[in-house]
């Protein structure tokens, strides 16, 4: 405005008479004003890298979100589980279908193995004429052991007793008052049982063997020993130099 009152001065023209007109000027958009602001800057600084004779420019690029590798992961890991479930089923298939066709293949045998492995392991068949029997007192004791026409084999003496041959201790009952009565399961059929004990060295459960004391007397009372093979008394052995065996 001041430039248009001194070139009225100038020309003697009354001020009053000149009438000034200003020229709006149009606002742009505050987003197109920064975009426009954002591509000469990547220009100038384009020139420049040219001038310079350098390879790298200032470049406009995309913004790579986090959102797509997840997608992708995501898409893998149903893949795999869908994957698992077709092959799971394929399996379950291929036992039934084995099951009905083929009863004695070796995968329906796996897997009856895994349900009744435990109870064919526990089977024990043995006969008593399968056990090798041992001293039930040591070679440094003085006894006279004796056996009944039943096959009831008593001794009295003060000495360590042992174990006819190996075997689990299947019960303990009495005190050492009375006598104390043990059972021993060699087999399922095949057992022993010895009374007159004063003392146990083994609990209930116990693995015993043959060549290790399984309890003590002390000598006042009498110690009997009886075999069973299926609840049945045996007097099928004989005793020699306090060797027992099978007759």
């Amino acid at each position: 405005m001041n430039e248009e009152l001194n070139y009225a001065e100038m020309l003697e023209i009354p001020v009053e008479t000149v009438t000034v007109k200003r020229k709006e000027r149009k606002r742009r958009p505050a987003q197109q004003q920064d975009a426009e602001l954002s591509n000469k800057l990547v220009e100038q600084v384009n020139d420049r890298m040219e001038e310079a004779d350098d390879p790298a420019y200032a470049e406009s690029r995309e913004i790579e979100r986090e959102g797509k590798p997840v997608e992708k992961k995501s898409k893998l890991a149903r893949r795999l589980i869908i994957g698992e479930f077709v092959a799971v089923c394929a399996l379950c298939l291929t036992i039934f279908l084995t099951n009905i066709f083929m009863s004695n293949s070796a995968i329906n045998t796996f897997v009856r193995g895994l349900f009744q492995g435990e109870t064919a392991a526990a089977a024990d068949e043995r006969t008593y004429t399968d056990f090798k029997l041992s001293p039930v007192i040591n070679d440094y004791t003085e006894a006279e052991l004796t056996v009944s026409d039943t096959g009831v084999l008593s001794f009295t003496a003060k000495c360590s007793v042992y174990a006819p041959c190996e075997g689990k201790l299947a019960s303990v009952n009495g005190d050492t008052e009375t006598g104390m009565t043990v059972e021993l399961k060699h087999s399922d059929t095949f057992s022993t049982i010895i009374s007159g004990l004063d003392a146990v060295y083994y609990g209930e459960g116990d693995s015993v063997k043959s060549n290790v004391p399984l309890g003590y007397s002390d000598g006042e009372g009498s110690i009997r020993v009886m075999f069973y093979s299926d609840g049945t008394l045996l007097n099928c052995y004989t005793l020699g130099e306090g060797e027992i065996a099978w007759s």
